[in-house]
């Protein structure tokens, strides 16, 4: 009887799930298998958000693998040694997997490929899994990738993606042993409002967001920057882990119509134009996509401050502290408070990013990185010197105070837009308040970068 081995890794779902569907075409049994790599940890990757919604993300898989007679199977160690124990122990013939970008997928397909070579094993590696576009699917005549969004966009739209596949209705799995499947509950130092992972929570959440004619896809152009409206589809975690499909995504957005779903489509597309980005240039995970000679400072307090949210700064403040309480943050909080700390402060986008991925639940090494790198204007920003005064965003996206309320509870009792100015307040208002001073106000912090940059 022949058996395959079917790899998950960021693509933990059975509805239209491509090398799943290849694995099961060219084998009697095929053998499930999610490593619980060692690598990771390692590499410091292993952040307690996402290990919690990982394993809620294992346990509903297992699930739905077991309705359709299979299971899922745990192995714990680094990913090439315990791939090849189940090949040996299982006598399978191929393997299959979803093609990664970043520098770790790119080692971690190499050393399986020649692993698995010794082993008269064949490895398959799915593109189009993670990503609705396949990096490298689209590319200019000149060069390898696109390095601006807008030409990358248009050629997006024109390629075509392929139809979503129906999940599996039953899954033959050889007789195996397995490590324990790991537990949310058993993380420390998750955040107290991490949202539930899985395949059922992603696909109950689409379905709402798809649905939903206030918050939802069809008002998604006019809300998705309004901060305290959270109009957003949170489901970026989702697609980091794969239990929903980019390309269903895209095609289910599409077919509800609209400008919502075409403001909704390009920011997926994004996502994609940033894997295409990674795919060609792996260093850009950690070196400058384009080197802009910056002198960054480092002020530990500075920096402490601006991780706990008591900069002074109340939208900046609510945004970092929805970080660290859901260990998720509203897109545009992401970009002001990644201007405030690269170019207000003037500290490297490579402290930001990393506290970044420490903690949210959809860290995403190309979306995080490159989005990072846009924002400290040493990536594909067509504007690098661009900064964000977040004053400005406060009132154009929170213009009630709203959202700063919610999360800077020392700020409540400031009605409307003053919550933004605390400062504003005479000796003992401010006083009373116990929030701190702004550790600098958005002119000096400017100056200091244009300074820095050799702008003024």
């Amino acid at each position: 009887m022949s058996v395959a081995v079917m790899l998950f890794t960021s693509d933990l779902r059975l509805n239209d799930q491509p090398a799943l569907r290849a694995a099961l075409s060219e084998a009697d049994e095929v053998v499930p298998l999610f490593v619980l790599d060692r690598g990771v940890r390692e590499a410091g990757f292993d952040a307690p958000n996402r290990r919690a919604f990982l394993a809620d993300c294992l346990h509903e898989l297992d699930a739905g693998l077991r309705e359709r007679g299979g299971r899922l199977v745990i192995r714990t160690g680094h990913v090439t040694e315990q791939v090849c124990r189940v090949v040996t122990e299982s006598g399978a013939r191929s393997v299959h997997v979803a093609g990664g970008v970043s520098a770790y997928a790119l080692r971690r397909e190499e050393r399986l490929r020649e692993e698995l070579a010794a082993l008269r094993c064949a490895l398959h590696v799915h593109d189009g899994v993670v990503t609705a576009l396949p990096p490298g699917r689209v590319t200019p005549t000149d060069r390898d990738h696109f390095a601006v969004f807008t030409p990358y966009f248009r050629r997006w739209e024109a390629a075509g993606l392929r139809e979503p596949m129906a999940a599996p209705r039953a899954v033959r799995v050889p007789e195996l042993a397995g490590h324990p499947m790991p537990r949310r509950t058993a993380v420390n130092g998750v955040s107290p409002g991490l949202a539930p992972g899985g395949e059922t929570e992603a696909r109950r959440r689409l379905r709402s967001w798809l649905a939903d004619e206030t918050h939802g896809i069809a008002a998604y152009d006019r809300r998705h920057d309004d901060l305290p409206g959270d109009a957003t589809s949170r489901l970026s975690p989702h697609l980091h882990f794969g239990t929903l499909s980019a390309t269903e995504v895209v095609q289910r957005a599409r077919a509800k119509g609209g400008p919502g779903a075409e403001a909704f489509v390009r920011q997926l597309a994004w996502r994609d134009f940033h894997h295409q980005v990674l795919a060609a240039r792996p260093d850009a995970s950690r070196a400058d996509y384009r080197g802009r000679g910056d002198r960054w400072r480092s002020d530990e307090k500075e920096i402490l401050a601006w991780k706990e949210g008591r900069t002074g700064c109340p939208i900046v403040d609510a945004a970092m502290r929805q970080l660290l309480h859901e260990g998720w943050m509203h897109n545009r909080a992401r970009l002001l408070t990644a201007s405030y700390l690269a170019k207000t402060l003037y500290v490297d986008w490579r402290v930001g990013a990393r506290h970044f991925l420490e903690l949210l639940v959809d860290g995403d090494i190309a979306n995080n990185q490159l989005n990072w790198q846009w924002a400290a204007g040493t990536g594909t920003d067509t504007r690098p010197n661009r900064v964000l005064n977040p004053l400005a965003q406060a009132k154009r996206f929170d213009p009630d105070g709203d959202y700063v309320r919610r999360w800077v509870p020392e700020l409540a009792e400031l009605a409307g837009p003053a919550v933004h100015q605390p400062w504003r307040l005479d000796g003992l208002e401010r006083a009373r308040l116990d929030y701190p001073d702004p550790l600098v106000d958005h002119a000096e912090g400017r100056a200091r970068f244009e300074h820095a940059r050799g702008l003024d």
